[in-house]
């Protein structure tokens, strides 16, 4: 299945110069989300995960039926003042910006192996604080799956020790 034709490219946004994937018209068509989904948890299975982690939001999106589907538990990644429990925390920057990024101190266990699930592999700076969050709690980064990467940004680069899935490329 061709993904590209379910996703809308949006100029200027959020900000002047950046085109902007839009996944929402993916995410609207059954077939087209059932597909993508599959093939993240194929690249789950085949990597033999414990667990899904997602960064908020569409991380939840694509991660949760991830999850669901195996029968394995899911792990947000959230902003600050978002989880009500004890936190660890990993600030970062982003193509347009910085964030920063926590996890429930509690929410992976040692040794367990981990996917790491996100629409979109940029910069690499969201998924490489979920990584940094994931192994500081002993987890075991498994792999790291995008529905789409933006080659020209060179996130993969900051990634390279992890197997990576993407759907898609620009």
């Amino acid at each position: 299945m061709d993904l590209k034709k379910y996703v809308a490219t949006v100029e200027n946004y959020p900000k002047e110069g950046i085109l902007f994937r839009d996944i929402t018209p993916l995410m609207n068509d059954g077939e087209a989300f059932k597909y993508a989904t599959d093939r993240i948890m194929e690249f789950a299975k085949e990597h033999n995960v414990d667990l899904v982690v997602g960064p908020e939001a569409r991380g939840f999106i694509f991660g949760c039926p991830v999850s669901y589907a195996l029968g394995i538990g899911f792990v947000p990644v959230r902003k600050p003042g978002k989880l009500p429990r004890e936190v660890i925390e990993y600030s970062y920057d982003l193509e347009y910006g910085s964030n920063t990024l926590c996890l429930h101190k509690d929410a992976i266990k040692p040794g367990q192996r981990v996917l790491i699930v996100d629409d979109l592999l940029a910069t690499g700076g969201t998924v490489e604080a979920a990584v940094k969050l994931v192994e500081k709690l002993g987890g075991v980064v498994a792999g790291l799956a995008f529905l789409i990467e933006l080659n020209e940004l060179k996130g993969r680069e900051k990634l390279k020790n992890y197997p990576i899935l993407t759907l898609m490329s620009y």
